[in-house]
């Protein structure tokens, strides 16, 4: 076997690893996928000889990777959710399966994804390469160009970001988590009955005016009329990633696309079941929202 072929087989070995780091560094599969070819280029272009980890260089290669995409992320300010993907990737991206994506954001965690895409770059390297894989401080420091104390610091200000509580403690109940876990399950199913159930008879749900399309009404009173138009949005919208979440100290839900915060479902409960519904989701309150992850 000579070193190209050895190399494309060491590589193969690591690609299920290199995706799972770049997938939780991006929040995206696709970019995750742009994320590790980058890599391969770089190992198909580089002289290993010297190297003795090669499996450590790989996962190094692939967070130097997907720093820089992060960065150019923040530089450029996000472009909106709604956008086309840039000309040079849509071919690609639209090859994507929607399901395998669902699979994985399910596995990391949705509620994760959208908490980690408010790190910054640096923050979000140390806290995913440390926490989720055991990679030591001193070979995440020269990756983030600090030393090995501010990485241990860095990972630490993102573990208390993403796990953290509201100033006061929590303001939900296990009840409470309790139903809005049962509304994600029958939203997902299409189980009208049993949203319904979960829903006071006379419940109000008011949508902020980034929600509501043009000429909709604002606000919709009665289960059975918000229930029906729910489970439409999740059949219709494109990758409705959907998750119980801590938002503003709350049980609420989340709506999240490629790993970003697009929705945010804020409740209000009553005798054991939800009676107020504030949807929001204009970018700028979202960005103020404080969400944090459910433990389990």
């Amino acid at each position: 076997m000579d070193v190209t072929d050895w190399l494309a087989e060491r590589f193969e070995k690591n690609r299920g690893h290199l995706r799972g780091v770049a997938y939780r560094m991006l929040g995206s599969l696709a970019e995750a996928d742009d994320a590790v070819q980058e890599t391969w280029l770089r190992l198909s272009r580089a002289d290993v000889s010297d190297v003795e980890n090669l499996d450590g260089w790989l996962t190094t290669v692939a967070a130097h990777v997907c720093l820089d995409m992060l960065r150019a992320r923040s530089s450029r300010h996000e472009e909106s959710l709604e956008e086309e993907a840039p000309k040079a990737h849509v071919a690609r991206r639209q090859k994507t399966d929607p399901e395998q994506e669902a699979i994985l954001a399910d596995a990391v965690g949705v509620a994760l994804l959208v908490v980690l895409d408010r790190l910054e770059p640096a923050e979000r390297l140390a806290f995913v390469l440390h926490d989720m894989f055991a990679v030591p401080f001193e070979e995440i420091a020269p990756i983030v160009g600090r030393s090995e104390a501010a990485a241990r610091q860095l990972a630490s200000r993102a573990r208390r970001r993403v796990h953290g509580v509201a100033q006061g403690g929590p303001l939900h109940s296990p009840e409470q988590r309790k139903i809005v876990e049962g509304f994600v399950q029958a939203l997902r199913a299409g189980d009208f009955d049993a949203l319904v159930a979960l829903l006071d008879p006379d419940v109000v749900v008011r949508a902020d005016e980034a929600v509501a399309r043009p000429g909709a009404p604002r606000e919709v009173h009665g289960a059975e009329n918000w229930a029906r138009g729910a489970i439409a949005f999740t059949r219709t919208v494109r990758s409705p990633f959907i998750q119980p979440a801590l938002v503003d100290g709350a049980v609420g839900l989340i709506l999240a696309r490629a790993g970003r915060l697009f929705r945010a479902l804020l409740f209000t409960f009553e005798g054991g079941r939800i009676a107020r519904v504030e949807i929001v989701g204009d970018p700028e309150r979202l960005a103020k929202l404080d969400v944090k992850v459910l433990e389990a």
